[in-house]
């Protein structure tokens, strides 16, 4: 008996030294209405066990990539880049249509909708994350939203 009790505890301890890591979910890309434009990418990043920051995404489809923001100021609604995205433990920040995303400029003319497209994302504490986003076409109807 004191055999499996040990075990339950040893195990209930051990549960509880698992600490989430980071990640990213749900991975897509809108290419853009007109060639030659910026495309967008949209995900979820989910916080490991300690706090971190955002601070590059790239991607070989394209020849840079920005984080941007969308804010409402008055009645406008504007976008600029920002230098990075704070990450706090465990939480979950959405990249989204109207609100924060990557600009992915110069997307090679191999991309195609219904494809996918690497994505690497780069932390403060050094950690990076690759994904693979799928690739929709502007208007598609999983596409809810400008920009």
């Amino acid at each position: 008996m004191r055999a499996v009790f040990a075990m339950a505890l040893a195990s209930a301890v051990l549960a509880g030294c698992q600490q989430a890591d980071l990640s990213v979910d749900d991975a897509w890309v809108r290419l853009p209405a007109v060639t030659g434009r910026p495309g967008a990418a949209y995900f979820t990043v989910k916080g490991g066990a300690q706090a971190t920051s955002l601070v590059a995404v790239s991607s070989p489809a394209a020849i840079r990539a920005e984080i941007h923001e969308m804010k409402h100021e008055g009645e406008m609604m504007t976008m600029a880049p920002i230098r990075d995205v704070a990450v706090a433990a465990g939480a979950k920040v959405e990249f989204k249509s109207g609100g924060k995303h990557v600009m992915l400029f110069d997307l090679s003319p191999s991309v195609r909708a219904g494809g996918t497209i690497p994505l690497r994302l780069s932390f403060a504490d050094g950690k990076t994350v690759e994904v693979n986003a799928a690739v929709r076409a502007a208007g598609d109807a999983a596409d809810h939203g400008a920009h």
